[in-house]
């Protein structure tokens, strides 16, 4: 089975302007993707920025960089782009690997395409992870997700999902580690006859409220499979703090 991996990576930030390209370790954080994104056994792996300073970055150390439009929404919006670009044919699964994970397993990008692969009826796929911490389930920098019995996702959300009702109802009440909740990790599959028509419809009033684009999904009444990670992935960099742990991290590991 072969996949593309694409890297969306924006120099704007919000919290952490120029994020893809700090330093972790002695790399920019984009280098540190791309090679696990390389490591996933991916047959072409592309960085789509809309920034010449990483386009640069990306082609001092031999990656591939596609420009791409400033205007995009979504990461999801600028892989169509690349993909037109480059001509892929509509069966191709693409991964997308979000520019600021430099500690996402490789294995779990293959898990999500080979799970796109066998998963004909779904437009996407992604993976979750069990939730245990009482703080991570009402945190709403967490998403939450529910499924059906066969693993294809019935709703995503910043609130805590399933609402347990009796448990929830005096919340000084719950007890530090819950079980039987799971967090979305942020890392997609598709076919790119699915981006193409994906970029065509208006972000829906669920995807605007949650500001979940994989809501649009939903909403269009298309299906998306969720697998259990086979490994716990690392935490993305949105922060200064999340920038300082990943370098302890990194300096601890070489020492």
């Amino acid at each position: 089975m072969n996949f593309k991996v694409v890297i969306p990576a924006r120099y704007a930030s919000t919290r952490l302007p120029g994020k893809p390209l700090l330093d972790i370790g002695g790399k920019p954080m984009v280098q540190w993707v791309h090679e696990r994104a390389l490591q996933s056994g991916a047959e072409q792996v592309v960085v789509a920025t809309d920034d010449k300073r990483i386009a640069d970055c990306v082609s001092s150390f031999g990656g591939e960089v596609c420009m791409t439009n400033p205007d995009h929404r979504s990461g999801t919006d600028r892989i169509a782009e690349v993909a037109r670009v480059y001509g892929w044919s509509a069966h191709e699964i693409v991964v997308n690997l979000q520019g600021d994970e430099p500690d996402m397993p490789s294995a779990l990008l293959l898990q999500v395409a080979e799970d796109m692969h066998a998963h004909q009826d779904a437009v996407m796929t992604t993976l979750c992870a069990g939730l245990t911490e009482k703080a991570q389930l009402f945190d709403p920098n967490v998403v939450k997700l529910v499924t059906d019995q066969k693993g294809y996702a019935l709703y995503f959300s910043r609130a805590p999902i399933p609402w347990d009702r009796e448990q929830f109802s005096d919340q000084s009440m719950i007890p530090e580690q819950v079980t039987g909740f799971y967090r979305h990790i942020g890392l997609y599959a598709y076919r790119v006859g699915f981006l193409a028509r994906y970029v065509t419809w208006p972000p829906s009033p669920l995807e605007t409220i949650e500001s979940l684009e994989q809501l649009r999904v939903l909403w269009q009444g298309e299906r998306i499979h969720v697998s259990e990670a086979a490994e716990m992935p690392g935490q993305g960099i949105d922060t200064q703090q999340d920038l300082d742990r990943i370098n302890q991290q990194f300096n601890k590991n070489v020492d």
